[in-house]
């Protein structure tokens, strides 16, 4: 089994529990998730199979969207509603839908972050979250994200109380993008301590909502030939890299990933995938650094 399972990741498990649990399902121990999702946070999460777990880090790198609703009023440990309350204040009732539209516009574009404490994120061979745990505070490495669009997901508050308004918004940005944190700085644009309540990616990549598969499903098929018919082809995840179709004769080389002369229509790209003419990916390739006239292996997929 070699390829990509776009899984629908359920609330209440972490992205390694859902390694654990594929890979009984599918009785092999070679799988790989595709970027860290916490447990309260449901949504895509491209799982890769075999050879394509060589690819886990393209499709963790690709962009993603979300739809998260942010909570104005109060503030907590974790930036989201798992957390203690740290600071509170009374949301004015002339508060309208659209000065919150008009706040998150201008997170449109590149900004910087600063992970939360309560994240996956190392500093000194020890992750954030391990501090916070121990109630120590780290200098936390600051990181530019892109967001591509946001906008508002809904027409009305979601819920209103002096110290609990909601409302949601979709975002599509740049991996490494921190919605928690976009929800306190947000929050803090529109002049109140704020916090996520809730969060859904949508898209992973080349991976929407639509074309997921769950447990569930899993599980029914387990020990059938329809299980296998959930495992997307390597290359679906890699559609946004220029491809180089080659023929019977040519693959072996490719296979052996060897050093090969490169077509000019490919000089000018970092990266692209050679797929056979039948749609079967069979490496990643890219110019060769020091020779102009040739093209090296990046990563092998079929040997």
């Amino acid at each position: 089994m070699n390829g990509i399972i776009p899984l629908w990741k359920p609330k209440g498990m972490t992205s390694h529990d859902c390694v654990n649990k594929l890979r009984g399902i599918l009785q092999t121990k070679k799988i790989g998730h595709t970027g860290t999702l916490d447990p309260n946070v449901e949504g895509v999460l491209p799982m890769t199979v075999g050879k394509a777990t060589k690819l886990t880090s393209f499709i963790t790198d690709h962009t993603k969207t979300y739809v998260a609703e942010v909570s104005l009023g109060q503030q907590t440990t974790t930036e989201d509603n798992t957390g203690d309350t740290v600071t509170s204040k009374i949301v004015d009732p002339s508060l309208t839908l659209e000065d919150c539209k008009h706040a998150i516009e201008k997170f449109k574009g590149e900004i910087r972050q600063i992970p939360p404490m309560y994240s996956a994120v190392k500093v000194n061979g020890m992750k954030l979250y391990e501090y916070a745990r121990e109630g120590l505070e780290v200098e936390r490495p600051v990181r530019d994200v892109t967001i591509h669009s946001i906008e508002l997901a809904t027409d009305q508050f979601e819920q209103y109380s002096n110290k609990d308004v909601r409302f949601s918004f979709r975002i599509y940005c740049s991996s490494g993008t921190y919605v928690r944190t976009l929800c306190v700085d947000i929050g803090a644009e529109i002049g109140y301590p704020a916090h996520m309540t809730h969060l859904i990616r949508e898209e992973a990549g080349t991976f929407h909502r639509d074309e997921t598969v769950t447990f569930t499903e899993l599980e029914e098929a387990k020990g059938t030939a329809l299980l296998e018919s959930f495992i997307q082809d390597s290359g679906r995840a890699l559609t946004k890299i220029p491809v180089y179709v080659v023929g019977d004769d040519e693959i072996i080389r490719f296979k052996h990933g060897q050093v090969l002369p490169i077509p000019d229509k490919l000089k000018e790209n970092d990266l692209f995938r050679v797929e056979s003419e039948y749609g079967e990916l069979i490496a990643l390739y890219q110019p060769h650094p020091t020779k102009s006239d040739l093209m090296k292996p990046y990563k092998v997929l079929q040997t």
